[in-house]
């Protein structure tokens, strides 16, 4: 007997902790054997052909897929394929995905045989042991699950659902990362709650309001095991990690006392519940240890009403301003387009409210109705029109029509090449002193894009400047020399460049200066500037910077690079400075 649990995720990166989960748990309580069990990962870039081939040639006796909205609609295509394959093995679903409108979920997937319902991990195990028993015991009396049963008349389906499953105490759910090359070069996702006690009415979270922790000694076991593995990063998927504050400050604390200097640990945070303890630890941890995600959603006060959201924006904002101002954890402010009561004007307002505080990414994302959160029930009342198929993603509402939701996602595309990648930091500042009004910025910019047939192609670091450039020429109607230099001076704090771009000054005049300052065996680049550019702790430029009579070089270090945001380290010079040392160095040989 042979149980193949797959998952697709949505990049290699990524890992699929539920899949992982339930075999560890299935191992630990109902002892199924190894052999029985097998897991297979994928992603969405994988052609549906391949992962058939690969599933088929694996010949399960049973498949079980874990669906999610951005993998659903590959799911339902290979068990449909497979299933004419192998009309004798019975397909399982599981996941968020499956989980709410079940019976819609068989009545479009006639392939399937049964679904999964809620948390997995003692579903599952009960599932492998019938299975892997002979079948001996009656599916009826494994709870959380619903199976068709016969027989099945044209145009209906009968079904058999179980009583609900209770949910388990948090310990009870294995560690199941002790395979470390598994994880290698991925993503590491890890729990110590689960449940949230807020109602937030876009998430199903909110559905369960019991919070559950693990207990601090067995985070602590597991964590460590992170820390000596020398995992790069690892991602809490803790809803709202800090709600209860006894249990995230001793994490940080912990944390703090065990670092090796290398592993970045993720949280999503409620940054108006962080206390005054907590902002002033959080603000001595070396930077780079944490990084954190904080959902605003919108600075709407009636927005935020009628999502349920007990975040006040100010208070949002005073937290978040004061975790920038220490400088030394990576932070990422969220906003939602397309949610009640805010319409196109509204949404730019609070666009430029988050986008004024200057963090280091600024995510914009678009509601998704999910199955089973409060906003899908109300969707009608809000006027809300979604996408039929995953990842349901919003086509207007009754203040946002899909005109100006459109709009909104030229932008978007735009703030993620030039502002989010974090690949022109300097030139996104000196922006702020030419186009005041961030968002029209940006959408002024995507519209140049699609004027040009620019839109939707893959566009190297370089091209991407040469677009900047000739869009703010053409806008202003003018040669800007600031503009190429901060370019350029961006090119280089990002990366070496091997090829310089048209508009960069030929370096043949200054090769002695490059060999006297770059030692040999060293990566690093020195260039001279006109202009003097903002420093790293300057988040924003009120105007732009005028033409120095000297040039001022700047070295570029690419083996000391900011933990934060990976730049490399920068040492200026005057050009006195240069010239006197070049001299000396020429007198010593």
């Amino acid at each position: 007997m042979k149980i193949l649990l797959v998952a697709v995720n949505a990049k290699y990166i990524h890992s699929n902790p539920a899949i992982y989960s339930l075999a560890a748990y299935a191992k630990t309580y109902q002892a199924i054997p190894e052999e029985c069990l097998e897991l297979a990962e994928y992603t969405i870039n994988h052609s549906v052909s391949d992962i058939l081939q690969d599933l088929y040639e694996r010949k399960p006796d049973v498949l079980c897929f874990s669906c999610y909205i951005w993998n659903y609609d590959y799911v339902r295509e290979l068990a449909a394929e497979f299933h004419k394959l192998r009309p004798d093995v019975p397909i399982w679903l599981g996941g968020p995905e499956a989980s709410y409108e079940v019976e819609t979920a068989f009545a479009e997937n006639p392939s399937i045989f049964g679904v999964m319902i809620g948390e997995g991990e003692a579903t599952f195990a009960e599932l492998a042991a019938y299975y892997c028993g002979g079948m001996q015991t009656d599916l009826a009396g494994i709870s959380g699950i619903a199976y068709r049963i016969q027989p099945e008349e044209e145009g209906r389906t009968f079904l058999r659902r179980t009583k609900p499953r209770a949910l388990l105490a948090l310990d009870d759910i294995p560690f199941y990362y002790a395979d470390a090359d598994a994880f290698s070069n991925r993503i590491v996702y890890y729990e110590s709650s689960r449940g949230c006690p807020f109602s937030c009415s876009y998430c199903l979270s909110s559905i369960e309001k019991k919070l559950r922790l693990r207990s601090m000694e067995l985070v602590k076991q597991e964590l460590l095991f992170f820390l000596e593995q020398k995992a790069p990063q690892v991602k809490f998927v803790d809803r709202t990690f800090n709600c209860n504050h006894a249990h995230a400050m001793e994490i940080w604390k912990w944390i703090c006392e065990q670092d090796r200097g290398v592993t970045n640990f993720h949280f999503e945070i409620a940054a108006d519940l962080l206390t005054e303890e907590e902002i002033a630890f959080l603000s001595t941890l070396r930077p780079g240890l944490v990084q954190f995600e904080i959902g605003v959603q919108s600075t709407n006060p009636e927005t935020l009403r009628a999502i349920r959201r007990t975040g006040c924006a100010s208070r949002i904002f005073s937290a978040a301003e004061r975790l920038l101002q220490a400088g030394n954890i990576h932070l990422h402010l969220d906003l939602i387009a397309g949610l009640p009561y805010e319409g196109y004007d509204r949404f730019t307002e609070s666009f430029r409210e988050v986008y004024a505080r200057k963090p280091h990414q600024l995510q914009l994302g678009f509601l998704k109705l999910l199955k089973g959160s409060d906003l899908y029930e109300r969707r009608d009342d809000y006027g809300i029109l979604c996408r039929d198929r995953p990842p349901y993603e919003v086509m207007q509402t009754r203040w946002l029509s899909y005109d100006e939701l459109l709009r909104i996602k030229l932008a978007e595309q735009m703030l993620e090449a030039y502002y989010n990648s974090g690949q022109y930091e300097v030139t996104m500042k000196l922006m702020d002193a030419v186009y005041p009004d961030a968002f029209a910025f940006f959408l002024a910019l995507g519209r140049f894009y699609q004027k040009n047939g620019q839109m939707g192609m893959r566009h190297s670091r370089i091209r991407r400047a040469q677009l900047l450039l000739a869009f703010v020429r053409e806008e202003k109607g003018a040669p800007l020399e600031w503009l190429e230099e901060s370019l350029l001076y961006d090119l280089y704090y990002r990366e070496n460049i091997k090829s310089r771009p048209e508009w960069a000054k030929n370096p043949a005049a200054w090769k002695n200066v490059t060999r006297t300052f770059c030692r040999r065996g060293t990566l690093s680049h020195i260039e001279p500037f006109f202009y003097e550019f903002p420093k790293a702790s300057e988040k924003t430029v009120k105007q732009l910077p005028e033409r120095l009579k000297e040039p001022v070089w700047t070295l570029f270090d690419y083996e000391r690079r900011d933990a934060l945001t990976h730049q490399a380290h920068t040492i200026q010079y005057t050009n006195e400075e240069v010239m006197r040392h070049c001299e000396n160095v020429q007198r010593k040989f």
